[in-house]
């Protein structure tokens, strides 16, 4: 069986599969978690008590993030984790995937 030089015959490159890999797998991220800010928590419209004159730090919600029931302040928004490789870096991917399996004897 006659193959082709220039896609079963290079060295293959194995920080370009390694990158298809992890793109491969970014790609595949459902990327669902989510947790509630402050904003998405049910109630806190109004101040809980006032500002001065009774000793206590100012809090402008009930729900701030250092409160119990409170929001979360660093939490996971739902997004989207792919990203595109370049054409050249797909192909020399493949071709690094393919080159191995078939080893090419020369016969001159």
């Amino acid at each position: 069986m006659e193959l082709e030089e220039s896609i079963f015959g290079i060295i293959p490159n194995e920080s370009v599969l390694h990158e298809a890999v992890v793109n491969h797998h970014a790609n595949k991220r459902s990327g669902t978690h989510s947790t509630v800010t402050r904003g998405e928590v049910r109630g806190g419209g109004r101040k809980p008590y006032k500002q001065n004159k009774i000793n206590r730090s100012r809090a402008g919600s009930i729900r701030i993030p250092h409160w119990r029931h409170g929001g979360i302040a660093f939490g996971p928004k739902p997004r989207d984790y792919g990203y595109r490789l370049n054409k050249k870096v797909k192909r020399l991917a493949i071709k690094s995937a393919l080159s191995p399996k078939c080893k090419i004897t020369n016969s001159s």
